[in-house]
């Protein structure tokens, strides 16, 4: 397995932080493979895959080179540099972008080739035997940016936020053990200061010394990636928080049913799929069910977000699992935090709720430990 050593200081040093730039490159991803993960993500696949196409196919060498970096089992490193952190984007966060674009524009064309080269694991193609790679890339990520990724970037920074304010929790519960496993597959702590970062056999890495990151990214797709002063690990937030990118449903009476120095790595898949077969798409998230004697307590509608809120959440997000209005969520959450059943507090431009110690107790309260019979003798 991939595995990095990670010292106590550089593990308490350790932060997350939001990058722009991570994010275009895994909206990248999912426009080249069209597999949505959620609704969220279909209806956005729907709204600009088309576009994205049109403009490869009227580039073929453009279309040839993000093909050949985003590869089949690793990225080109230049395609990835890892965040410094520096920048906090917010609701404007254009000029960070620029910022983090201006480094895979300023890779030296030959490094550029042989990072393409490693990516494809062959002989770099013909057509792309060429000195403007870099700013080729560069620009096809400033245009998903702009056309596919801009319009939707407040929303997408609140969902981010409210993931790390969830694994912040876990952190605070369970140490980073707990922050750090299920980050996206082949991630997990295996202690003694070792961190498993895919299940693929690679030489373990010392991140003695250097500064790590933990980037979410809102498609479902994730990866390593480190220079010589940081190291950083890009991973798809909570999948159920995602669905706040789709459109917002039409208002329903009732809750919906249940039922990645020269060479850097960058893993993107914990290994190959079975010949002939394709990976599935993640199925689609659903809201619970909240339980029946809680709805009757409650009311449907707040039993409901009550349930929803196991990890923070904003009204956008209670509106967009839910279906109901603004105005009607607003109205509960005031009712839930009037009752003290849930709490509030401010995450950049955006208030997340979050259930009371209360709460906890009355959910737990619905799942009883199981009764058994008496032993017959």
């Amino acid at each position: 397995m991939g595995w990095w050593h990670v010292d106590a200081d550089t593990l308490a040093a350790g932060r997350f932080t939001l990058s722009p730039l991570s994010e275009t490159v895994a909206a990248v991803m999912s426009l080249e493979r069209g597999e949505p993960a959620h609704p969220g993500d279909q209806h956005w696949l729907n709204l600009h895959r088309p576009a994205y196409r049109e403009r490869l196919a009227a580039d073929p060498t453009t279309a040839q080179l993000i093909r050949a970096a985003l590869g089949r089992f690793w990225l080109a490193d230049y395609l990835t540099p890892t965040p410094t952190g520096d920048l906090t984007p917010t609701d404007d966060a254009t000029p960070v972008l620029e910022t983090e674009l201006s480094l895979v524009r300023s890779t030296p064309p030959a490094m550029a080739r042989a990072h393409l080269t490693r990516s494809l694991a062959g002989p770099l193609p013909a057509l792309l035997d060429r000195s403007d790679l870099p700013e080729r890339t560069a620009d096809l990520l400033h245009w998903v940016w702009t056309e596919t990724v801009l319009p939707t970037w407040p929303r997408r920074r609140r969902i981010l936020e409210a993931d790390v304010i969830a694994r912040l929790q876990h952190l605070t519960r369970g140490g980073w053990a707990a922050a750090l496993d299920g980050m996206r597959p082949g991630v997990r702590w295996l202690g003694e200061g070792r961190l498993q970062v895919n299940v693929d056999e690679y030489p373990p890495r010392d991140l003695t010394g250097t500064q790590l990151f933990l980037v979410p990214v809102t498609p479902q797709h994730g990866w390593v990636s480190w220079n010589a002063r940081t190291h950083a690990i890009t991973y798809p937030c909570t999948g159920a928080l995602t669905l706040a990118l789709a459109p917002r449903p039409t208002p329903v009476p009732a809750p919906l049913p249940s039922p990645h120095s020269p060479f850097r790595s960058s893993f993107r898949r914990p290994g190959p799929p079975a010949r002939g077969t394709r990976p599935a798409p993640p199925h689609p998230v659903t809201p619970p069910l909240a339980p029946e004697a809680l709805t009757r307590l409650l009311g449907p509608v707040r039993a409901t977000v009550l349930t929803l809120l196991d990890t923070p959440k904003s009204t956008t997000h209670l509106v967009a699992l839910t279906g109901q209005a603004l105005g009607t969520i607003g109205r509960h959450l005031k009712i839930l935090h009037d009752a003290h059943l849930v709490e509030r507090r401010r995450a950049g431009r955006s208030v997340l709720y979050y259930r009371t110690p209360t709460a906890e107790a009355l959910l737990s309260a619905q799942h009883p430990p199981t009764q058994h019979p008496p032993t017959q003798r």
